[in-house]
């Protein structure tokens, strides 16, 4: 599996990068993990390979429990190239014609975030997913 979090915006603010670095060190224990930073909503869709299972990150997009989060992971990474992107805009949101093209619409929280922090959240999320899928001991999920 290959997960691409491609996110409007550089991530300067020294704790929130520290970590960030510290889930993405722990996500790549169970799968390639890259993270591109982009000037503004247009160049979102750039870097996502052809084939790709876009994740759009928005306020408005469905809202899932963790475990659930963690079986689309694994669905998602089990399924065509086994590649996925994660977009997250920045203060304007994604752009409407790349969500309406996304996979699929997820919603980290109905609150509103800095983007700089739901890249922090996603990752979190994504270490978390790894590990329910593997049975460890980080989540606590009944």
């Amino acid at each position: 599996m290959r997960i691409l979090v491609v996110a409007v915006g550089r991530l300067r603010d020294r704790p929130l990068r520290a970590a960030a670095d510290e889930y993405l060190k722990r996500i790549r224990r169970y799968a390639r993990c890259d993270e591109i930073e982009v000037r503004d909503g247009a160049a979102l869709a750039r870097p996502v390979p052809e084939g790709a299972h876009r994740i759009a990150l928005e306020v408005d997009g469905e809202q899932v429990a963790s475990l659930d989060f963690a079986r689309r992971v694994e669905r998602w990474g089990a399924s065509g190239k086994g590649e996925l992107a994660f977009l997250i805009g920045g203060a304007d949101g994604i752009p409407a014609d790349l969500s309406r093209a996304a996979s699929s619409r997820l919603s980290l929280s109905r609150l509103t975030l800095p983007h700089r922090l739901a890249r922090v959240l996603l990752y979190e999320q994504l270490y978390r997913a790894f590990t329910l899928i593997r049975g460890e001991p980080y989540a606590r999920e009944d």
